[in-house]
């Protein structure tokens, strides 16, 4: 069995970038929020909630000039992350278009509320951020998410048993995401996630998903989601979060999700 952390998951814990989300009504206030109920949690491919429901929610503002700010949490699994019970983000940036293109720029960070691992690795904190610019056109958005904290999900020589004094300031997430309306109501997404650990590439990972969404009356829209995580030699195969009370499993199997989200 692994001595490791996960590392996250945009929790890439961004709400914009989460498998659970769907795509909201567009609305006149420049204040919008959302409720989702899934069946479980994932994100970047991993297993958030253990593979149990999930609760999430999300309040966003957007100005007119492309400036935006906004907060995000979902319920979360003490089998997957030491302690925690909730991961809560918190973002900002700036959005431009440019005909067919879009440029923007994201600024985030995720909290874990009360999340740390024990003594011998170092109480570390789960807690990160990451630095998003983006480009978009038309259904084809690409991310690339660079983490300017000391740490990328906890993920340093304590946690992860190897070198000496090294962190992971520095990694980066290929976010590469295709939205295709189907017809009336109906669309589907695509995407595809490469994770890059900087000092520890035996724990780098790639994912992929496919969602099928449906838009329903009352700003209801329910997803239907495929995902699947892999990595280089099975190095989440038996993945433990270092508590020895916590399931040992593969966070990073092929599953199915289901969410049903109302958009305020």
């Amino acid at each position: 069995m692994k001595k490791l952390l996960l590392t996250f998951a945009l929790g890439f814990c961004l709400h914009t970038t989460h498998a659970s989300e769907t795509t909201t009504v567009e609305a006149t206030s420049p204040f919008s929020a959302n409720l989702t109920l899934a069946s479980q949690y994932v994100s970047r491919g991993f297993q958030q909630t253990w593979g149990n429901p999930a609760v999430q929610g999300g309040l966003d503002y957007t100005h007119p000039s492309g400036v935006f700010m906004g907060t995000w949490a979902s319920t979360i699994s003490d089998d997957f992350v030491r302690d925690g019970s909730v991961e809560w983000d918190f973002y900002t940036g700036y959005y431009h278009h440019l005909g067919d293109f879009t440029l923007g720029v994201t600024a985030a960070y995720y909290y874990y509320l009360d999340a740390k691992t024990a003594a011998d690795t170092g109480h570390t904190r789960f807690d990160y951020g990451e630095i998003i610019p983006e480009i978009g056109y038309g259904p084809l958005t690409v991310k690339y998410a660079i983490t300017y904290t000391q740490d990328y999900f906890g993920n340093n020589s304590d946690t992860l048993g190897i070198g000496t004094n090294q962190h992971s300031r520095g990694s980066g997430y290929l976010d590469v995401n295709w939205h295709q309306p189907i017809t009336q109501g109906w669309s589907m997404d695509a995407h595809y996630g490469n994770q890059r650990i900087k000092n520890f590439s035996a724990a780098n990972f790639q994912d992929a998903s496919l969602a099928l969404n449906k838009a329903l009356p009352y700003n209801l829209a329910a997803s239907l989601i495929y995902s699947k995580a892999w990595d280089k030699d099975d190095y989440y195969k038996e993945y433990s979060n270092g508590n020895p009370n916590a399931r040992v499993s593969d966070p990073i199997d092929s599953t199915v999700t289901f969410s049903v989200t109302k958009s305020f």
